[in-house]
C-alpha cells in the first residue's frame, strides 16, 4: 500500500516530469547562483557602509531608508536569479 506522499508524487511526476540536468546544465545553474551571490554580497556591503555611516552621523532618518532600500535590492536580486534560472531550466527541457 502506497502512503499518500508516493501517490502525490507519482501524480506530479504524470503532469511536470522531472528532468535529468547534465553536468553543464548543473554548472550554468551554479554559474548563476554564484554571479547572483557575490552581486547581493556586494549591494549588502556597500549599503551596510552607508547604515554604517548614516548611524555615525546620527541620521536615523537615512539609516530607516538605507535598511529598506537594502532589504528590496536583495529581494529584486534574489527574484532575479530565480527567474534567470527558471528562464534557463526551461531552455533545457527544449
Amino acid at each position: 500500500m502506497k502512503s499518500a506522499y508516493e501517490l502525490a508524487m507519482e501524480r506530479l511526476e504524470k503532469t511536470q516530469p522531472s528532468v535529468a540536468l547534465s553536468e553543464d546544465q548543473k554548472k550554468q545553474l551554479a554559474d548563476v547562483d554564484s554571479t547572483y551571490r557575490a552581486k547581493i554580497a556586494e549591494r549588502e556591503l556597500f549599503l551596510r557602509d552607508q547604515i554604517r555611516k548614516a548611524q555615525t552621523a546620527g541620521n536615523l532618518e537615512d539609516v530607516e531608508k538605507l535598511e529598506k532600500q537594502l532589504t528590496s535590492e536583495i529581494a529584486r536580486l534574489r527574484e532575479d536569479c530565480g527567474a534567470k534560472k527558471e528562464k534557463l531550466r526551461a531552455n533545457f527541457v527544449k
